[in-house]
């Protein structure tokens, strides 16, 4: 029966162990081309490469892209380092790291506030124990809580 228990503790580790897997994008030096569609994707290396990480550099001849999978200590001290130098003007670097999938892919867009205020709103209202002053005061306030 112990056996049994000490397989089934091993199995359950190296299935573990599988799942710190984490998919990246990945290329070197793309100019104009963040590289986010499907032909980039790549497989980390298991329990070593743990996160991605993604560099823009803006040069004269435009922006250029490198991602890539890394280990987190790797990709922390270089974006750490690069910091100082990441200002978004000619000649700048800047380094990320996130470890979900596919995380150095482009940026999610956001969606447009004003659409989604007046839905809050009534959800909001349905919410509230005591309507009539709840609803006045979301009227007035909702509109700067929902502004970034």
């Amino acid at each position: 029966m112990r056996l049994l228990l000490y397989a089934s503790l091993i199995w359950i580790c190296l299935r573990a162990g599988l799942a710190l897997q984490i998919q990246c994008y990945q290329c070197e030096e793309m100019k104009h081309d963040d590289c986010s569609s499907p032909e980039f994707i790549v497989n980390c290396t298991v329990n070593v490469q743990d996160m991605c990480q993604k560099e823009v550099l803006v040069m004269e001849d435009g922006i250029h892209y490198r991602k890539s999978c890394a280990s987190s200590g790797a990709c922390l001290i270089a974006s750490s380092g690069y910091q100082q130098f990441c200002t978004g003007k000619l000649n700048s670097v800047c380094i990320t790291c996130c470890n979900t999938p596919l995380c150095n892919g482009p940026r999610q867009r956001r969606r447009p506030l004003l659409s989604a205020a007046p839905s809050d709103r009534q959800h909001l209202f349905f919410l509230s124990p005591a309507p009539s002053l709840h609803v006045s005061l979301l009227t007035l306030f909702l509109p700067y809580v929902l502004v970034d």
